[in-house]
């Protein structure tokens, strides 16, 4: 019996949709809304704030609706903040993050190169969503992104990859699954556990010197799962359970890079480590 594929990943991919990004109409607004306060390439970061921000954002989003809430809590503190969009696919607008991950870090090069030249700084820092929170590694490690950053600071990335709440598991038992997704939307099947891009990124180390890496993880992720998946090994590793800093927290994996105050805080702590202040659950008034 022929199985219909191509019925079986759209509904996967509107599901992933659904689940990590906003309405088509509600994206197509945003993606189009000028960004109030970032990606202002006259800016010069202070001597309070001596790096740019980048923004990477995550599957299914793009550079100006995941951080609608972001940016401009960084431009309020004094920090020169960029977002750009990247892993485009032919046809698909305003749904980003998609296309091979490496073709993306180059993206992610390319732009902060821009982001550089323009701020005059010689690092930045880096702070990422999803997707965006582990992309950026492959930047460092790979595409000489180590000597321009000083921080990654990811917010529910799936830096080993997912398991979709055991969903991608499934796919061995469906004969030519995995590579229709990895033709269809390659972005997606390089984030499945276990993936030949997960191998190479992981494989010697987490992590490359020179670069504080910053993980925020939430235990009621659906998306990255497990959730303890998201975390790095490495001398130079900060791994953060939000629930460890306000026990009531219940951001899952969108609303902890979307809106949660409590996480942007962690993230302006691991910014800024020499002012860092204590992250309660008050973080979310401040």
């Amino acid at each position: 019996m022929r199985l219909p594929w191509k019925r079986m990943l759209t509904a996967l991919a509107l599901a992933c949709a659904v689940t990590a990004a906003p309405t088509a109409a509600t994206a197509a607004t945003a993606h189009s809304a000028p960004s109030s306060g970032w990606n202002d390439f006259s800016c010069r970061p202070s001597a309070a704030h001596p790096r740019p921000v980048v923004l990477v954002h995550g599957t299914f989003g793009n550079g100006t609706d995941n951080w609608l809430g972001f940016a401009p809590y960084l431009v309020a503190r004094g920090y020169c903040v960029f977002s750009f969009d990247y892993g485009q696919l032919p046809g698909v607008p305003f749904f980003d993050g998609l296309g091979p991950i490496a073709d993306s870090a180059q993206q992610l090069a390319d732009f902060t190169d821009r982001v550089l030249a323009a701020t005059g700084a010689p690092k930045a820092d880096l702070v990422g969503h999803s997707q965006g929170g582990m992309m950026p590694r492959y930047y460092l490690k790979f595409l000489g992104g180590a000597s321009k950053v000083n921080a990654l600071v990811g917010l529910a990335p799936d830096n080993h990859g997912t398991t979709l709440d055991g969903l991608a598991n499934l796919l061995p038992y469906f004969p030519g699954a995995a590579d229709a997704i990895h033709s269809i939307v390659p972005g997606l099947a390089d984030q499945v556990a276990g993936s030949a891009f997960m191998q190479a990124l992981n494989a010697g180390g987490d992590t490359v010197p020179g670069v504080r890496y910053t993980v925020i993880a939430t235990r009621y992720d659906e998306v990255v799962t497990p959730y303890a998946s998201q975390f790095l090994s490495g001398s130079n590793v900060h791994n953060v359970l939000l629930q460890d800093l306000c026990a009531v927290d219940i951001s899952e994996h969108v609303t902890i890079g979307l809106t949660d105050r409590i996480a942007f805080h962690e993230a302006a702590n691991a910014l800024d480590p020499a002012h860092a202040t204590r992250t309660t659950c008050l973080s979310a008034l401040s």
